[in-house]
């Protein structure tokens, strides 16, 4: 039986770079397991001819790439050893798990030079591991798009909510979701939260509507995922990698402290927390003052918090109490973990432009009687924008003013159960459209 496909919103980037004149080859960047190959293969319906590589499973192939890197011979070769066709502008050229062949990436930059009219196609799990050792490898040669796992608005068509979703994305502050609408949406969300959006924990749901058959497949996700400690870095055992991983777990809500990651030292985390972050499974909220634009100019990178990839794999690892996300209506219970906190962060990204890696950032004031803090800062146009998860009404959201008053800002934004509405100068968003801010 066939994989049923359900589409993402990248899918429309990937047509566009079909169609593009003036394209380059392409880098589909992305943690394991978020879609990227099964993307890939939804647009090769779009040509005659579709060739895939895979460089764990062909190795065979690394002999082509050796020596002088000519990139028509190299198809040529490929042509023949594949019995199919490699055609400019009738067939797509896929290389997956690229990573395992550095000489397949270098050789990307020369599909640009000297075969432009050929669609090619490059992805890897570990791709980032690879790319470090070949800085300049492809600058100004190579495209490259972001992938992440489902967002909330992709989970709510795959699961045939297309309609309601469009009501959501026509809905505002100024103009709140229809009640029975708004319900119906916080219902699928508290089941987003627990399930998250890794594909095959998606497929999972779709097909079966069973919660705790999903627990199954993320319980078996995540030991795919630790199995690849091991590759990230010969040097850096697993072993280091592992606490740090458990760290970040424990700790998602607030700030990273790295001495209580035992037994390892500052540098042993910090190695590790890197390395985790190349793999994609972790993203780094970095402290900002917000003083102006960009954000990123005013960053005290020492003070971070640290997200995970995605919520199932969070709740599934911390053990979170399913009932309590599912059932209850009070966010302070169902934030529990700081998991409405990832899910706006993981938002914030999975709706940037595919074609850049969004930083996420937040805000504190540390004065004596006087501390504050913001879960999210953001920048839209010329505009500095704060975001919290709260539950409480204007009155409890002493930090969001705070802000609001020392940066001048023109409005800030509270999420959480509520519906959308807005009141002086808070804008509210269901947690669930926090998303259609990006």
């Amino acid at each position: 039986m066939a994989e049923i496909y359900y589409n993402r919103t990248i899918d429309n980037e990937l047509i566009l770079w079909k169609e593009e004149k003036n394209r380059k080859p392409l880098l589909l960047r992305g943690a394991r397991q978020v879609g990227k190959s099964s993307s890939v293969r939804k647009l090769a319906e779009k040509f005659e001819n579709f060739l895939e590589i895979n460089f764990e499973k062909d190795r065979s192939v690394y002999r082509f790439f050796e020596g002088d890197l000519n990139v028509k011979e190299i198809c040529a070769n490929l042509s023949v050893q594949f019995q199919k066709p490699i055609i400019p502008n009738k067939t797509l050229l896929f290389f997956d798990e690229i990573q395992a062949c550095p000489n397949a990436i270098s050789a990307l930059r020369f599909f640009d030079e000297d075969y432009p009219e050929l669609h090619v196609i490059a992805a890897g799990s570990l791709l980032e591991f690879a790319l470090e050792k070949l800085p300049s490898f492809g600058v100004g040669r190579i495209s490259s798009m972001f992938m992440y796992p489902f967002s909330f608005a992709e989970f709510m068509s795959a699961c045939g909510n297309e309609m309601l979703w469009n009501e959501v994305c026509k809905s505002s502050p100024e103009k709140p979701l229809f009640p029975v609408f708004h319900e119906k949406s916080l219902a699928y969300l508290k089941r987003f939260l627990v399930i998250g959006g890794m594909p095959a924990v998606v497929s999972k749901f779709i097909a079966t509507n069973d919660i705790l058959t999903c627990q199954k497949t993320l319980h078996d996700l995540i030991n795919s995922l630790k199995s690849d400690f091991s590759k990230y870095k010969t040097r850096v055992s697993e072993l280091r990698i592992q606490p740090a991983f458990e760290a970040v777990v424990h700790q998602t809500g607030g700030k990273f402290n790295y001495a209580k990651v035992e037994p390892l030292s500052y540098r042993q985390v910090k190695e590790s927390i890197e390395l985790l972050e190349k793999a994609g499974l972790v993203i780094p909220v970095v402290h900002t003052s917000a003083h102006g634009i960009p954000l990123g100019a005013a960053v005290n990178v020492r003070k971070q918090k640290i997200i995970l990839l995605d919520t199932g794999i969070f709740q599934s690892l911390l053990g979170l109490q399913l009932s309590d996300i599912l059932f209850s209506d009070n966010i302070d219970v169902i934030n529990k973990g700081a998991i409405a906190e990832q899910f706006v962060g993981l938002e914030l990204i999975k709706n940037s432009s595919p074609y850049i890696s969004e930083n996420l950032y937040f805000w504190t004031r540390e004065k004596e009687k006087s501390q504050a803090e913001v879960d999210y800062v953001i920048q839209r146009n010329e505009k500095i924008i704060p975001i919290e998860v709260k539950s409480g009404k204007s009155g409890k959201m002493q930090s969001l003013h705070l802000f609001l008053t020392e940066k001048q800002a023109e409005y800030g934004i509270r999420t959480s159960l509520e519906n959308f509405s807005a009141y002086d100068k808070i804008r509210v968003y269901p947690l669930y459209a926090i998303g259609n801010l990006a």
